[in-house]
């Protein structure tokens, strides 16, 4: 079967980030409930990297955070997403494919040109104070869930390790 890509630069940040969500949602598949739920660093001051659930309920917030804020950038005016924590991983599975949908929709309107701006004062402010243009926060989410989807792995081998 062959792939298809989507077009420009916009199909290009839009299919790699879907290949990193079902990455991940791989990854997650054969997590028990348990091992969802089980605290894995209780040393961490993190309360978004204890376990498997934090660590998918902030993935997840995220990916709806970077989108409204492409979306506010645009003009629409939109709250930002609460955090939510699910029981079991088939929940955190339907709500990846609902952020990927959301941030699909959010670049139905955008153009490959527009994803770069190289004045700041066009550009958004990250709620940790950094700013991006649409094409760098867009990087930033594909990379979040590449790092969490590796701190997942790790629980997951210190997890089944004791087991």
């Amino acid at each position: 079967m062959s792939k298809v890509y989507r077009q420009g630069a916009v199909g290009a940040l839009m299919d790699e980030y879907e290949k990193v969500i079902f990455e991940l949602q791989e990854v997650i598949n054969d997590i028990l409930d348990e091992e969802l739920l089980t605290i894995i660093d209780s040393k961490t001051t993190d309360p978004n990297c204890k376990s498997i659930q934090t660590i998918l309920s902030h993935v997840i917030k995220s990916g709806y955070t970077y989108a409204v804020y492409i979306r506010n950038l645009a003009g629409q005016k939109m709250d930002y997403p609460k955090i939510a924590f699910h029981l079991s991983v088939k929940d955190y599975q339907k709500d990846l494919k609902d952020v990927f949908v959301f941030t699909t929709e959010t670049f139905t309107e955008i153009k490959d040109e527009q994803l770069e701006e190289f004045d700041n004062s066009k550009k958004l402010k990250s709620s940790w104070g950094q700013v991006y243009d649409i094409e760098q926060i867009t990087e930033h989410a594909i990379v979040h869930i590449l790092r969490h989807r590796r701190q997942i792995e790790k629980f997951l081998l210190a997890l089944r390790v004791k087991n």
